[in-house]
């Protein structure tokens, strides 16, 4: 066959057939060169496509029959030339396609004189033009991202300032969700450890790199998550593809079965790993084990899932996911990034909260008898950019299985490590979370009181969940844009607006964090606020959704939504106790129910002052409405 014909159809044929025009050519060369028990991976690839893998096992069972060669031994067969004669080039919708398309030889040979005068007078492809096309699509479909110019004071948590130093706003959807970012401890850490290692680490992890302070921080996250070993990444979004490709990839016939609400760190992972992949319904244990069950037990498996779902605050049921992991034989992959220094009596996220009396017995690096909810995951992903304020992510789990990550995902080998400051902040941060409970305590007592407000007294959709995560549904991408410039501009309030990709179309939100550093000032007036936006905006409240028949859990019949029931009890808050958070530098002091008065000397965060407020708090009764 002609050369430039053949490589024209080939170019058609990977346009048209979906997993050859997502895969690189680089990816096709290493999955045709390596192999699983003599098969290489791409053939293994091809056997599980509905047109390619019936005609590999026709070859394969006529080649037993007669004797015959093996296609990669033939020295006459040619794919190309004999597509045509095959049942895969007649049944194949791609290669017929890619086929209708293809030049006649003929012609193909007659303009081989001319194609390099052609290619010379042809119009030049205009980059610009399509870098424009591309993001009109954006505009036009309102998912083009606009980013505000915030600059947050370390002096004045949660304050920032805009483009002009003198213009202050109050931040409520940050994810430095405890405040570390600008904690005492963290920010002394950071200061000697520039001053003494400098502001770089100097190389990759395998080059210059590998510091003892790396060393000593993942030895920290493992005994956190109480594993063998953990990782440490320059972020968890790397952390989760560099993980999931290389097991995916590694593992043989590996299938992997995806949350439908999962991250797209995750998502990306699934991909370059080249693994079947398996979505279930959010959150749908029938649905997981309905689709878990057409696989054989013997067949490698991962489940990827979250603990806390960032856009919505939904939180994913561990147990029962693990309970299925054991019946399939599938492993675990858990994702805390939004729950770890959050949940549990020592911030190791919800698979801790799950045992929260047990865990609390063990102490901080105490040992704890049995199996619990952690120990049934096999691979715990999180970061050190959020409630640890810092940057950063990892893994934590079996030494086998770190090791094998260390040693073939290019997401880790090949990029220069994290710096000594920032891997000396980070383990300032941990530690100190590690040891005080009551940051999140108080973050969650804010968020009950929040949600309470918004839900009760001024009836706005808040999309109910078990977190402290507030999402306020506005469905519509345009009216959630002026909601948050309104907020900005005329308030003085920055909460940043979620647009799809990031939630379906329909399901726009804005998305608020309470933290342990909002005082009960800031918060009244971010009530009043969201009232005042949507009054002017006319923007529906939790009946309007109601009336049209619910949208993403708002307005929707209770029983028809998953149970959103506090992750923290009042016993584990301190409410039952009195030991709740009385001194963590906000004019508002929290008491057990029953109490409607105090009088409490409060001391702000940073030591510098003290001050007597009066405070009154139904703190008791919002949590049980």
């Amino acid at each position: 066959m002609d050369a430039h014909l053949a490589t024209h159809q080939l170019r058609l044929f990977k346009q048209m057939c979906p997993f050859l025009a997502r895969t690189s050519p680089t990816t096709l060369r290493q999955m045709s060169t390596t192999s699983v028990m003599g098969i290489t991976r791409l053939r293994i690839r091809a056997q599980a496509c509905p047109i390619l893998g019936p005609v590999l096992s026709f070859k394969r069972q006529q080649d037993v029959s007669d004797g015959s060669r093996s296609y990669a031994k033939s020295t006459n067969y040619d794919p190309v030339q004999h597509a045509s004669k095959t049942p895969m080039a007649g049944s194949c919708p791609h290669a017929a396609a890619a086929g209708h398309r293809a030049p006649i030889l003929a012609n193909v040979a007659t303009s081989k004189s001319t194609a390099h005068k052609e290619a010379g007078d042809s119009k030049l492809f205009d980059y610009e033009e399509f870098y424009e096309a591309e993001l009109e699509k954006k505009h036009q479909d309102k998912s083009y991202r606009y980013f505000n110019n915030v600059n947050r004071l370390a002096a004045k948590f949660p304050i920032a300032h805009t483009a002009d130093p003198k213009e202050e706003v109050t931040v409520w959807c940050s994810n430095d969700y405890l405040g570390m970012s600008k904690h005492p401890r963290v920010l002394d850490s950071m200061r000697q450890t520039l001053t003494k290692y400098g502001a770089g680490a100097g190389g990759t992890r395998n080059i210059a790199g590998n510091a003892a302070l790396h060393l000593s921080l993942e030895s920290t996250l493992a005994e956190l998550h109480r594993k063998e070993a953990a990782l440490v990444f320059s972020s968890c979004y790397v952390a989760n593809d560099a993980t999931l490709s290389t097991l995916g990839s590694r593992l043989p016939g590996c299938v992997i079965f995806s949350d439908s609400s999962n991250h797209a760190s995750m998502i990306q992972g699934i991909r370059h790993s080249l693994a079947e992949k398996v979505i279930f319904k959010h959150n749908d244990l029938v649905d997981l084990e309905s689709k878990l069950n057409r696989y054989p037990k013997d067949r490698p498996k991962i489940i990827a899932f979250e603990s806390v779902y960032s856009m919505c605050g939904s939180v994913g049921p561990i147990e029962g996911i693990c309970d299925l992991a054991e019946k399939y034989g599938a492993i675990t992959f858990l994702d805390e990034v939004h729950a770890i220094g959050m949940y549990g009596p020592r911030g190791a996220g919800v698979a801790e909260h799950c045992d929260y009396e047990v865990q609390a017995k063990g102490g901080a690096a105490g040992t704890v008898m049995g199996q619990w909810h952690y120990d049934r995951i096999d691979i715990i992903t999180a970061t050190l950019g959020k409630a640890y304020g810092v940057v950063g992510g990892y893994i934590a789990g079996s030494s086998a299985l770190v090791d094998v990550v260390r040693s073939y995902a290019p997401g880790f080998i090949f990029t220069t490590s994290l710096p000594p400051a920032i891997v000396s902040g980070a383990q300032a941060a941990v530690r100190y979370q590690i040891n005080h409970l009551d940051d999140r305590r108080l973050q969650q007592l804010n968020t009950i009181e929040l949600k309470h407000t918004l839900t009760h007294d001024l009836d706005l959709p808040v999309m109910d969940n078990p977190s402290h995560i507030v999402p306020i549904l506005i469905g519509d991408p345009e009216n959630a844009k002026m909601a948050s410039d309104l907020l900005l501009n005329k308030h003085g309030i920055y909460v940043q607006s979620i647009n799809f990709p990031t939630v379906p179309k329909g399901e726009e939100r804005l998305r608020i964090t309470p933290t342990p550093g909002h005082t009960l000032t800031q918060q009244l007036e971010l009530v009043s606020a969201l009232d005042s936006v949507w009054d002017e905006l006319k923007l529906k409240k939790t009946a309007d959704w109601k009336a049209l028949g619910g949208r993403a859990g708002v307005g929707a019949c209770k029983e028809d939504l998953p149970s959103s029931t506090r992750i923290w009890t009042d016993k584990q808050l301190g409410l039952i106790d009195g030991t709740f958070p009385k001194r963590l530098g906000r004019e508002v002091g929290w008491f057990p129910p029953g109490l409607s008065t105090a009088s409490v000397l409060e001391q702000d965060m940073m030591g510098k002052h003290r001050e007597e407020k009066a405070i009154a708090v139904g703190l008791g009764q919002m949590a049980s409405q």
